[in-house]
């Protein structure tokens, strides 16, 4: 998780009077999870952020499944989902289950009339095209091609882009996004050995403090409804914060790839994890050097796990063909590996240019009718020779 962050300003002791210059309190809010035993912040706002003017009826968003005891090898093309000027209705979901969904986005527009908060999912938004500023409470944070969004559960936002032209991978977890226990020691630290450091992991900064009263929606989503609420003071009303829970971002460029004499296991190309299941980056990286290794990887079996692999860019030498935003599931316990060819043909290569986002679930992924619009129906026959 990332470390203590603080912008704008706050009183010295916590839950004490902060006045603003006309001598009126700021209205001090606790952002709390796991109730108040986990991560925190408390922010400063102009106006008490409880002012509600109504809420309008629910949106149901839930999605359609269509495949829901999945055992077949799937590819689906993630660019055939097509492009919507809203970001909320561009949101595609293809995968869920209880601990998480995969989403697929094409956003044209910024959020420019409402706000939106997922008060029961954190967010991993990979940004595969476009860049642009997420605008939080907590300040504004640049993004751009290969950047990990990390959203924690309940912060309001808005997507704001520089072009129409943008492609989302997006992961709503059920559960916090953290950092892999195997690369924190007991402070907090990330260690020596992993792939990446708080170098790396970009905070909020430019923290703009709006003082306006109105009408300013905010979508709210739980349980796979948009609860449409109207609050009469500007969400981003805060003059200053601190703590842990905050919205950051990583790089997959910043990712540094752990290699060795042999072919290397996914877990060294692990992000993050989160309850039942985990993410990975793959990236561009030496090849093995022992005087005879297989590039490629080994064919294996999960056999606790549904693997989720969405390709970016590069080659990939494993597969014969392979489209930016394709999506390949390999389900639980089901054998897959290197396509025919591809073994001999990767013998003697020195390094590969790819760029991949996985996802592995320990329970299995239900599959959604959108999903099974952009499948590619005969993948699992393609390790025929």
């Amino acid at each position: 998780m990332p470390h203590y962050h603080s912008l704008g300003q706050i009183p010295p002791k916590r839950h004490t009077q902060f006045r603003k210059p006309d001598g009126s309190l700021y209205s001090e809010q606790l952002v709390s999870t796991e109730g108040f035993s986990d991560a925190y912040s408390l922010t400063y706002h102009v106006y008490p952020p409880t002012m509600v003017l109504r809420v309008d009826q629910p949106i149901d968003v839930k999605p359609e499944i269509a495949v829901q005891n999945n055992m077949q090898h799937r590819s689906f093309q993630g660019f055939r989902v097509k492009p919507a000027d809203d970001y909320l209705k561009s949101r595609v979901t293809v995968m869920t289950n209880n601990d998480l969904s995969i989403i697929l986005s094409a956003p044209r527009k910024s959020m420019e009339d409402y706000f939106f908060k997922n008060s029961q999912a954190s967010e991993m938004i990979f940004v595969h095209e476009g860049s642009g500023t997420l605008k939080t409470m907590y300040g504004e944070l640049p993004f751009g091609y290969g950047d990990h969004l990390i959203i924690p559960r309940g912060i309001i936002y808005q997507m704001h882009f520089d072009t129409p032209d943008n492609r989302l991978f997006i992961v709503e977890s059920y559960s916090p996004i953290r950092f892999p226990k195997k690369y924190v020691n007991k402070l907090g630290q990330l260690e020596e050995h992993a792939p990446f450091c708080e170098r790396d992991i970009r905070k909020p900064s430019r923290l703009i403090t709006h003082d306006r009263k109105g009408d300013f929606p905010v979508m709210i989503k739980k349980d796979h409804q948009l609860f449409p609420y109207h609050y009469a003071s500007h969400p981003f009303d805060v003059v200053g914060w601190d703590g842990y829970h905050y919205p950051y971002a990583l790089s997959i460029h910043d990712f540094e790839p752990i290699t060795g004499r042999i072919h290397q296991p996914p877990p060294v190309h692990q992000t993050f994890e989160a309850h039942n299941y985990v993410m990975c980056a793959f990236v561009p990286r030496l090849y093995d050097y022992h005087p005879l290794s297989i590039p490629v990887p080994y064919n294996h079996s999960n056999v606790d796990s549904d693997e989720v692999l969405y390709y970016v860019d590069g080659d990939f030498m494993s597969r014969k063909h392979v489209d930016r935003g394709q999506i390949t599931l390999h389900p639980i316990g089901i054998p897959h590996g290197p396509h025919p060819g591809t073994v001999e043909k990767s013998l003697g290569a020195k390094e590969t240019r790819e760029l991949a986002v996985m996802v592995d679930t320990f329970r299995p992924l239900w599959l959604t009718r959108q999903a099974m619009e952009i499948e590619d129906p005969d993948y699992h026959k393609s390790w025929i020779e």
